[in-house]
């Protein structure tokens, strides 16, 4: 964590010196980013940036977008899946696992269950949206653990969490040995992550990388990259139901601020896909295809402007 001045125009030694204090005691940032230092962190292999494909609803949208990249000669790192790992048959979920592998991507599916396709009436009322990723009682954790332990079997390294209570069991399972210690947990937007604070606790828990809410600024993300180490999830245009951000410019500004940070490019005005299947299928593949169209875009913002790696 790197060490913050206020503004001129802020004065620590004012009413809020205690809060400053109390959150400068836990190690916790206590402002957000005005300054929007640049980040020096990295991935490992020393990239800033990478950009992840959402919404990959299985093998023949991955193959479809894999097409599609060539095409446009845009270099993706991983996809993502949001109809759940337990929507996918067990050849899909391998057929998946082993196209990530042929091409060098990581491959990340949702866990399966969630609050807003149990029984309960919560998720689906008009202030219940934030319950809708959460696991609804005990029975739906162990549930969502055996999804995790299965697909896990069938060769998936990396998972999609939406429930604090889950991640914090899979954190220890991987402590204890009983997933692999490359095995990725990255949260969910649906599960945002909007400060320093929830930051850190995340990580505490086990996340592996960290999906931020959707419309955070400039200096808000880089208060949080000053906070914690493990990449970031942003995503630069989203999709309608999470407030449909398009902001393509700031590219560079991200990349800037938050690395490392995995771009992800999703398509504002387009219809749910969740749980995708055949009865869907064609609207799949032609989203998936859009969004590589869109990462594209991202990617020329980041030639332009000089952050090509």
């Amino acid at each position: 964590m790197t060490e913050q001045s206020w503004p001129s125009t802020r004065d620590p030694r004012g009413p809020m010196a205690k809060s400053i204090a109390l959150l400068q005691a836990q190690g916790i940032e206590y402002q957000d980013a005005d300054g929007l230092p640049e980040s020096q962190k990295r991935f490992a292999d020393g990239a800033r940036w990478k950009i992840e494909i959402p919404s990959v609803e299985g093998p023949a949208a991955f193959r479809a977008i894999l097409d599609e990249a060539q095409k446009r000669n845009v270099k993706f790192h991983r996809i993502s899946q949001g109809s759940g790992i337990m929507m996918q048959t067990d050849d899909e979920i391998q057929e998946m696992v082993a196209l990530g592998k042929t091409h060098n991507l990581e491959v990340c599916l949702f866990v399966g269950p969630r609050a807003a396709w149990d029984i309960g009436k919560q998720p689906l009322s008009s202030a219940g949206g934030v319950a809708s990723p959460t696991l609804r009682g005990t029975d739906q954790v162990r549930f969502a653990v055996e999804d995790v332990l299965h697909a896990a079997d069938l060769g998936l390294r990396s998972v999609l969490v939406g429930d604090i209570g889950l991640l914090k069991v899979l954190g220890e399972a991987k402590r204890r040995g009983d997933l692999s210690a490359d095995f990725i947990l990255k949260t969910s937007v649906a599960m945002p992550c909007t400060n320093a604070a929830t930051a850190q606790a995340l990580t505490d828990l086990g996340a592996s990388t960290l999906n931020l809410a959707t419309d955070l600024s400039l200096q808000q993300i880089a208060a949080i990259r000053a906070q914690v180490d493990i990449p970031v999830d942003i995503y630069v245009e989203g999709p309608d139901d999470f407030g449909g951000v398009v902001r393509h410019y700031e590219v560079p500004d991200l990349v800037r601020v938050a690395a490392p940070i995995y771009l992800k490019f999703t398509v504002r005005n387009s219809p749910g896909l969740y749980p995708a299947g055949g009865h869907i299928q064609g609207l799949v593949e032609a989203t998936g295809r859009e969004r590589v169209r869109r990462a594209a875009i991202g990617h020329s913002m980041l030639t332009r402007y000089g952050y090509e790696r």
